[in-house]
């Protein structure tokens, strides 16, 4: 074959081979660009919670209340007694209310009542925790006050007055401890309950039976041995007992944030709590103590990052986003470690968030 007659040839293979790589590349570029296109949108903001001042709800509260913002009420646990051994599975919680009253009563204000729910009144209250469960509101001093199905051993509670929107007072007297053993108790796969029948201590998280086998002569199914779910929005601690809580040492209770939120509740979600034998850094009188103090509370909020309070008094956050959260309360030395106690001074609740 002649040179002539191969050189159109040569050059129509040569611009078939270009025309085929260009079109290979074209078709990446195309499968790339639509695989980008196609790739799922960047996840939204993490939460990011911002320290606000009280809430106008609250101030409007606080105004309407006169002198009772400035009462120093004080308790006394008459029943049960430091150290008594009571019989049985219930316990009777009798309380004594003195002090720097100034008008200040608890129990329900018919007039915060929304609609005709009575579960939305509020009002002042005690705030009564069984060993280092979430609290239970006690609204009525003057009707008992019972921890039903209590689990055998030594258990504390822990009692302080509080405002409508669950904020303790924090003056001398206010909060009281008793530390009591309990024989013969409850059927600890069963939940502690007040008299109103509100859970007080989840109990199946600290005992849990064995998986029972299916009998062959039975036709009834296998125990289960799965904890029960807890409500909505309001944990329980692993156990229910006192520990080794020692009351002459520092001592943080944790209070709020507790069970769910709702409305214009989400808005700004305190953090409170109640201390004890200890002062924080920023305190006008702990800044003058020889040797200074060096307490601290830090919390962090789902696992992030852990912020201060250096003064006792609540704080509220803004910022949340809807659904479930964890808290972390803990009171810490100089260095950052917590301080132990019983268990008492590190607590983590969770919390649920509804907009």
């Amino acid at each position: 074959m002649k040179l002539s007659r191969l050189m159109p040839l040569a050059c129509a293979l040569i611009c078939a081979a270009a025309l085929a790589g260009c079109s290979s590349d074209m078709n990446k570029n195309a499968g790339e660009n639509a695989n980008a296109a196609a790739s799922p949108a960047a996840s939204p903001a993490a939460q990011t919670l911002t320290e606000v001042e009280r809430p106008p709800k609250v101030k409007e509260m606080q105004a309407a209340r006169g002198e009772q913002e400035n009462a120093k009420p004080s308790l006394k646990i008459v029943e049960p007694k430091e150290g008594a051994t009571v019989s049985g599975s219930t316990v009777k919680l009798k309380l004594d209310l003195g002090g720097e009253l100034k008008g200040y009563k608890p129990g329900k204000d018919p007039a915060t009542m929304v609609g005709n729910d009575p579960s939305t009144m509020k009002g002042n209250h005690i705030h009564v925790i069984l060993d280092n469960q979430p609290y239970e509101a006690y609204y009525n001093l003057d009707e008992p006050f019972e921890l039903r199905n209590v689990t055998e051993g030594t258990h504390t509670i822990r009692v302080f007055p509080s405002r409508p929107w669950h904020e303790s007072y924090k003056n001398d007297g206010a909060f009281q401890m008793v530390t009591f053993n309990v024989k013969g108790g409850g059927d600890a796969s069963r939940p502690t309950t007040a008299s109103t029948g509100e859970k007080m201590a989840d109990n199946i998280n600290k005992v849990v039976a064995p998986v029972k086998p299916k009998s062959v002569n039975s036709n009834m199914p296998a125990a289960d041995s799965t904890p029960a779910p807890t409500p909505e929005g309001k944990d329980y601690a692993q156990q229910s007992s006192a520990g080794s809580v020692d009351r002459t040492k520092p001592l943080l209770t944790y209070s709020r944030p507790k069970g769910e939120y709702k409305g214009d509740d989400t808005n700004a979600i305190m953090i409170d709590f109640w201390l004890s034998h200890a002062m924080l850094v920023g305190d006008d009188a702990g800044k003058t103590m020889v040797p200074p103090v060096t307490y601290r509370v830090r919390y962090s909020v789902d696992g992030g990052e852990a912020k201060y309070i250096d003064k006792w008094g609540p704080i509220w956050l803004t910022g949340w986003t809807p659904g479930k959260h964890t808290v972390k309360l803990e009171l810490v030395d100089k260095d950052g470690n917590a301080v132990e106690n019983g268990g008492y001074n590190t607590t983590t609740r969770e919390i649920t968030v509804t907009k």
